[in-house]
């Protein structure tokens, strides 16, 4: 064989590795990803069935997003200690056991193990969310953001997916309401672990002791090509999570809008989150990153607008369309972003501090939205946004500049 028959089978073998770790990560999220949605979906219900006052009724889904957040940067280095796919079937393990222990106890009618019970799923969750950094690494760099993009449209069958198995599964047990919904967590973790038994991502990198590690934290967080992506990452998440969060309860008891429209308006956000997934790899390649993560945040910012005009079922759909579509641009641009700002020795400390930030910022936004909205009402939870949004993209405006005016300055 010669060379040039040896470097394209080559190239053609790692092309349908690529393929294949995507496709198989892909499914896992759908499948993994419904967890989410499963509790997004009947969380709350079953809390106001088992909580001794109403008012903590929503306790358990936070619960849920303060264990993803908790576990982020643990999550990390426990991938970094026992390698990618290993390291993911754990985290299926542990939402397996909190799916188990959630049917548990709504069995017992026990309002804090189900509070526990979620804050392993939450858990679970953390470990799912660096799928998007183990596809990154396993192909090749004009390939990342198309990977990344294909990834995060499990998160569509996810949203679909997770809400009707609840709903469906809901009276599964007889005489314990929502008990099966949760058996269906551990189901589906299941089939999630045995997806990521079949993938073959690279290696992480492991240093010897005494050899260049590369940059510390601090030195990390003074360079604009890692904090600037974070800070966008931040932004794009919790801004999604603050309005998303308070947006049913805005509509049902707020403006007395119908249980079955607020559901559909997040199924429908839902939707918008992961399928423009389809084409942001071709928005980043064309636009850059800087660009589609500002967009990302202007779509955002449209979100707020189109939620302070108007208070009909039309206005919040409208609104949290803009709002999953400008989370997508957002958290994808910010993503592909940071993935080309870190050398391979300095993967794991940048990812975890990512993420723990990131996910730190979600649960505190998912806390404070519900809070807010009863406090200040829906639409000065909207005003909020306005400014966090802005700064972002006055921040991303000023990296890109900088960018280009280095590149210049090369040539």
């Amino acid at each position: 064989m010669t060379e040039t028959s040896s470097t394209n089978a080559e190239t053609g073998t790692d092309k349908s590795l690529a393929v294949r770790n995507t496709t198989l990560l892909a499914l896992s999220q759908a499948t993994g990803g419904s967890n989410q949605a499963v509790v997004m979906s009947v969380g709350a219900l079953t809390g106001a069935m088992l909580a001794p006052s109403e008012s903590l009724a929503t306790v358990p889904t936070s619960a849920m997003i303060i264990g993803l957040a908790l576990s982020a940067s643990p999550a990390t280095f426990v991938i970094y200690r026992l390698g990618r796919r290993y390291g993911f079937m754990l985290g299926t393990l542990i939402a397996m056991l909190g799916g188990v222990l959630a049917c548990l106890s709504v069995l017992m009618g026990n309002f804090y193990l189900f509070s526990a019970a979620l804050i392993l799923v939450g858990a679970g969750a953390a470990f799912s969310q660096q799928y998007r950094f183990a596809v990154a690494d396993s192909v090749a760099h004009d390939m990342k953001a198309r990977a990344i993009s294909y990834v995060m449209l499990g998160g569509i069958a996810a949203g679909l997916i997770g809400p009707k198995l609840a709903y469906f599964s809901r009276n599964l047990i007889e005489g314990h309401e929502f008990a099966g919904s949760y058996l269906m967590v551990t189901m589906l973790s299941i089939v999630a672990a045995a997806l990521l038994y079949f993938t073959r991502l690279a290696p992480v990198v492991h240093q010897p002791k005494h050899e260049y590690t590369g940059r510390s934290l601090p030195e990390l967080l003074k360079t604009p090509e890692i904090f600037v992506p974070i800070i966008s990452a931040m932004a794009s998440y919790a801004l999604m999570t603050f309005v998303m969060v308070a947006a049913p309860l805005a509509m049902v008891h707020v403006c007395g809008l119908p249980v079955q429209e607020a559901t559909d308006a997040i199924q429908w956000h839902i939707v918008a989150m992961f399928a423009p997934s389809f084409f942001t790899p071709w928005v980043i390649k064309k636009l850059g990153t800087h660009l589609t993560t500002g967009i990302g945040l202007v779509l955002i910012l449209l979100c707020a607008a189109t939620a302070l005009n108007g208070l009909s079922t039309l206005h919040f759909d409208i609104a949290l369309v803009f709002l999953g579509i400008g989370w997508n641009f957002g958290f994808i641009g910010a993503t592909s972003m940071l993935t080309s700002a870190y050398r391979p020795e300095e993967a794991a400390r940048v990812q975890g501090l990512n993420e723990q930030l990131v996910f730190g910022t979600m649960a505190v936004a998912s806390i404070f939205s519900g809070v807010l909205l009863n406090m200040i009402g829906w639409q000065a939870v909207n005003v909020l946004v306005i400014p966090v949004a802005t700064a972002v993209i006055a921040l991303l405006a000023w990296s890109d500049a900088r960018a280009r005016k280095a590149r210049q300055a090369e040539i």
